[in-house]
């Protein structure tokens, strides 16, 4: 198959992602002694847990619409405006671990990219319809 790599590699890097922000949830609850499966204790631990479902939750949205954008529309497109997203979700989550008052520039700098992959790929795949 030779088709082009870049909507496969962002869909590893997002699970990779997610790997990452369990992993830190899982040092923050042997760093501060939260066993499972409690969900609250100190604030460092409640934050990277938000940070993993915040992620989670983005990435389950996420990942139908690259593809959907991908496939009827432009892969190289959707690779872009993909690591837009993994780049507004990375920036996300390091700035929310920091203090979590300054994670809205990466928020939305995702958000934006998610907008543009929804809208184009319901665009792409009614324009096939149409033709």
């Amino acid at each position: 198959m030779n088709t082009y790599p870049g909507p496969a590699l962002l869909t590893l890097a997002s699970s990779l992602l997610l790997f990452l922000c369990a992993a830190y949830v899982g040092r923050c609850r042997l760093r501060f002694g939260i066993k499972a499966p409690a969900t609250s204790g100190h604030p460092q631990f409640e934050i990277a847990y938000r940070i993993q479902m915040n992620t989670l939750e983005n990435t389950v949205a996420f990942l139908p619409v690259l593809w959907v954008f991908a496939l009827h529309l432009s892969a190289f497109w959707a690779t872009l405006l993909g690591g837009v997203w993994l780049t507004g979700r990375v920036w996300y989550a390091l700035a929310y671990a920091r203090d979590p008052a300054t994670r809205g520039r990466g928020f939305v700098l995702s958000m934006l990219a998610f907008s543009a992959l929804a809208l184009g790929g319901a665009w792409g795949v009614v324009r096939g319809m149409l033709t």
